[in-house]
């Protein structure tokens, strides 16, 4: 005779940690710009991967490895495509606009995600939390307003619409996640999707890789395992909480892309308009967390 254990786990928990994990990627966004300025969004891009599938791999591995299924393999090459491609757009427009502009363009990608986590995986998406995700968004609306029509460069605006198109590919990516974290442990998933997006990048190596200066490998180091661990984090967080849900964890990076854009590129942002429009992002996420409480914890399934 067999038994099943369960937790009844808070969806506030697993919103607190996807935010956590978006945090670190944040934090991994200023390094590959820096990356992206150094080396070209390629090359940084395929190192940054490459390393992260050796963290990666150490984390696989620790966690007991094994062979992905059938439809964890399909997952992740399906992720692993989304990603190379959402990555090198988003990488590339980076480079051209200020971090907290780049920030708050991608933010239509957990508007999307609500309206495909709703189409495609049948998931309740209620009034409130739609109303929240529009305040935010409206708080976005308000910093690029904000913004100095001059000072992001004659690139900006191929910049935009890069990033723009990462961020639709990203709303998919999202239901991916959802799924692909039903499928696989976080380390298995860690491990994977760095390998097959480098796998991907490495096609057109022949042409477009060179070995980056030493001055560039520790953070290229650092990159990668910030990412690993966001990786980590976030598979963790959407194997617990609805993929349209937890998307809105997205609208916490602005903060860092602001402050790390001011500390690290010289980037600025008026600052009316940061406060005004970061109090609405912080208002949407607050509500987030507590129409969380309002919402079924998810059981958490023990092994058989």
């Amino acid at each position: 005779m067999t038994r099943r254990s369960s937790r009844h786990l808070s969806p506030a928990l697993a919103f607190a940690v996807a935010a956590a994990g978006i945090g670190l990627f944040s934090v991994m966004d200023a390094f590959m710009k820096s990356l992206t300025l150094a080396i070209g969004v390629y090359n940084a891009l395929l190192w940054r991967m490459g390393a992260g599938s050796l963290l990666g791999a150490v984390a696989w591995a620790a966690g007991g490895g094994g062979w992905p299924t059938a439809r964890a393999l399909r997952l992740h090459v399906a992720r692993g495509a989304l990603t190379t491609a959402m990555a090198l757009l988003f990488f590339w427009g980076l480079a051209r606009v200020p971090m907290a502009q780049a920030i708050s363009l991608a933010y239509i990608a957990p508007l999307l995600a609500l309206v495909l986590g709703a189409a495609l995986l049948k998931e309740r998406v209620g009034p409130r939390v739609i109303v929240a995700s529009l305040t935010a968004l409206v708080g976005v609306g308000v910093i690029l307003a904000g913004q100095s029509r001059g000072a992001a460069g004659p690139d900006a605006l191929a910049g935009a619409v890069a990033i723009l198109a990462s961020a639709v590919l990203y709303a998919f990516n999202l239901i991916v996640a959802r799924l692909q974290s039903q499928a696989a442990r976080p380390g298995e998933i860690a491990f994977v999707q760095s390998a097959i997006v480098t796998l991907i990048l490495l096609v057109a190596a022949p042409w477009l890789a060179h070995w980056p200066p030493a001055a560039e490998w520790p953070k290229i180091a650092v990159a990668a395992a910030l990412a690993t661990a966001s990786l980590f984090l976030l598979a963790w967080a959407y194997a617990h909480g609805e993929a349209g849900y937890l998307a809105t964890t997205e609208y916490t990076s602005f903060v860092y892309a602001a402050g790390l854009g001011w500390l690290v590129f010289g980037e600025r942002v008026a600052t009316a308009t940061l406060l005004l429009g970061a109090a609405l992002i912080g208002a949407a996420v607050i509500a987030q967390l507590v129409l969380s409480k309002a919402q079924p914890a998810v059981a958490e399934p023990g092994a058989e």
